[in-house]
């Protein structure tokens, strides 16, 4: 939020001085609540030790022993607890009918009211109703997505004008490295198709 804000301030025609108590919040030493821990959500993990944050995650299966340790992340069982904990609570799931507005109203009143949600997965895991009340009565700090639902969302949607809310437009994967990764994968699976062989990256594995 301050880094979109801080960036309208530097460049505005109307801008004299910087006020010096304009503050943002420390991510260091923050508690990083991830919920889905799979290969990205451990990714996420991995760069957040970085800042020596206190991880803890929910996902419907624990990961092993070795692997929370080597990034320093505590399993919450249940959910609400994880949502109670966190400053910053990161979506990081599949979209499934079990996922599907998995936070809503209930959940976003079980956050800290200085807490921020972020969103990474689909748009439709959250309840975004719910979001544009929390976050007009401040029920929550911010939010911060990448997606939503739809994409984009129609103009005149109440999360478009929001001063605590921060969206892009489905960007996380979109570098010219990732989408060249992307595509040799892509490539490997066919290739690995007409070639009677396993598939590297099945997506329902039987």
């Amino acid at each position: 939020m301050y880094l979109h804000a801080g960036c309208q301030i530097a460049v505005s025609p109307d801008t004299k001085y910087f006020a010096v108590d304009w503050l943002g919040v420390e991510v260091t030493r923050a508690t990083l609540g991830i919920i889905g821990m799979g290969s990205i959500g451990y990714k996420v993990a991995q760069r957040a030790r970085a800042f020596n944050m206190r991880i803890l995650y929910h996902n419907r299966n624990r990961r092993r022993k070795e692997e929370e340790e080597a990034v320093g992340a505590h399993y919450c069982a249940k959910m609400e607890d994880l949502l109670q904990q966190s400053d910053f609570v990161m979506l990081v799931v599949n979209l499934t009918p079990e996922t599907h507005k998995l936070i809503g109203k209930r959940e976003l009143g079980l956050m800290k009211p200085t807490a921020t949600l972020i969103n990474i997965s689909r748009g439709a895991v959250i309840d975004q109703d719910a979001l544009v009340e929390a976050l007009q009565n401040k029920v929550i700090r911010s939010a911060a997505l990448d997606v939503t639902h739809p994409e984009p969302l129609p103009r005149d949607h109440p999360l478009l004008n929001l001063n605590n809310v921060i969206i892009t437009p489905h960007i996380g994967t979109a570098t010219v490295q990732a989408i060249h990764m992307m595509a040799e994968e892509a490539i490997a699976n066919m290739l690995a198709v007409l070639n009677g062989q396993p598939i590297p990256s099945e997506v329902f594995p039987k």
